[in-house]
């Protein structure tokens, strides 16, 4: 059995009284040639009645610095790179509702840049939103997937101020060459593991319960494992798991998480 880690310190963040529903969404793991994916969250953020959005990690495939952004997404039609496409997209978004991102393991390197351009609040990992008389403890939840060892170390690498110093420090074309190469690495891991039969690691239920326990809530929100479900940890604690993206998938993935006073509902987009 794996030992949970130290639990981290949670932020928190209180829900306005006005908003009467919240949505919830990772994975979409947003790039250039998934068209399918991108114009299905593009009509979702432009129509989503929900008067805040919570972005919970891997919004975007890779994120190798929020100079691959220009300074006027704002007023940037939705052509040209694919970066600034998804940022205009972001900041009208926000100017009629409340925005917030969460680091995940794919965009763990969005910055305060992109954050101001786009008028998006970022979000600690873990946070509780207070919503309703309730609290919910919203995660990306890699960092409690403790059984991949090999990822924890890595998490642990890419996270550091130093690494990501040296890595920004980089020209942003040879940025965008490693970011192809870890996603084609990544992809052959994956292929490997279809083909051996094996399970990716899930997250670690003693390390989210010490969360929760820690965070004074009974219900964590995350991504990260692709395996929408709702998991009982026992003693009045649960996990629920969001959906990744895919809409050009065999069948097409493309959910929303909502919560509003009479509980959580989960709402598929195709």
């Amino acid at each position: 059995m794996n030992t949970p880690p130290t639990v981290p310190q949670t932020a928190e963040l209180d829900a306005p009284p006005a908003w009467g529903t919240v949505d919830f969404i990772s994975d979409l793991h947003l790039q250039a040639d998934a068209p399918a994916t991108f114009a299905a969250w593009q009509h979702y953020m432009e129509s989503t009645p929900a008067d805040a959005v919570f972005m919970l990690g891997d919004l975007f495939e890779a994120w190798v610095g929020d100079d691959a952004v220009s300074d006027d997404v704002a007023s940037t039609a939705c052509v040209g790179a694919f970066e600034d496409r998804c940022a205009h997209v972001m900041g009208q978004t926000a100017s009629r509702l409340a925005l917030f991102f969460m680091h995940g393991n794919r965009d763990f390197l969005v910055g305060q840049r992109l954050m101001d351009l786009c008028n998006t609040a970022l979000l600690a990992d873990p946070t509780v939103l207070g919503f309703h008389r309730q609290r919910w403890l919203l995660s990306h939840g890699d960092a409690l997937c403790l059984a991949d060892t090999d990822y924890m170390a890595f998490r642990q690498q890419v996270r550091s101020a130093a690494w990501q110093s040296d890595f920004l420090a980089k020209p942003l074309t040879e940025r965008q060459a490693l970011a192809r190469g870890l996603r084609q690495q990544s992809q052959a891991q994956h292929d490997k593991r279809q083909l051996s039969g094996l399970a990716y690691a899930d997250v670690d239920s003693a390390a989210a319960l010490a969360q929760l326990r820690a965070a004074d809530a009974h219900i964590l929100i995350h991504g990260h494992t692709h395996q929408p479900a709702v998991h009982d940890l026992g003693h009045g604690f649960s996990r629920v798991v969001l959906s990744d993206w895919d809409a050009a998938a065999t069948v097409p993935r493309a959910e929303v998480l909502r919560l509003t006073a009479g509980g959580l509902r989960r709402i598929s987009l195709l």
